[in-house]
């Protein structure tokens, strides 16, 4: 996938995958603390309105986010590579957070989320499209971290 920002879905009958990927201008570390800081996410990302608890390998979160307002996702940290790779999830699916560094004084930042399941017809047609949210997400990180970056210059 191109790291352009724009996200990308692919649907089949028992799953439904959403990817985007975007090239940072930023030092790994600095991404990384970002997206492993919960109490931070609300300041620097409006697709997400709140999380509890540590983002740290085993533990469980809860986050809300905009797409659904009302409900609150109960996802546990599957997967902590720092400054490379972070999985959080839950029975639906898993999204992934990855870092590769380019050589050129950047990192490609890559998140993508996989749902689906047996009954995964099912409730389809009740979850939204994360395609919009995926391209803020994406773009809110890219934002922060370069401010951080550009600001220990």
């Amino acid at each position: 996938m191109a790291p352009n920002g724009k996200a990308s879905t692919v649907k089949t009958t028992f799953s439904r995958e959403t990817s985007v990927s975007i090239m940072i201008k930023a030092d790994a570390a600095i991404v990384w603390a970002l997206l492993t800081k919960a109490s931070d996410y609300p300041r620097w990302n409006k697709t997400v309105t709140s999380i509890e608890g540590n983002i740290a390998l085993g533990e469980k979160i809860k986050l809300k986010s905009i797409l659904d307002a009302k409900r609150t996702f109960t996802l546990k940290i599957k997967e902590f590579e720092p400054t490379t790779r972070l999985v959080w999830g839950d029975m639906q699916g898993n999204r992934v957070y990855t870092i590769a560094q380019t050589g050129t004084g950047a990192i490609t930042f890559t998140m993508t989320e996989k749902i689906g399941g047996l009954m995964f017809p099912m409730y389809a047609s009740m979850i939204p499209p994360f395609d919009e949210s995926f391209e803020r997400f994406a773009t809110d990180l890219k934002k922060e971290a370069e401010t951080i970056m550009n600001a220990t210059n």
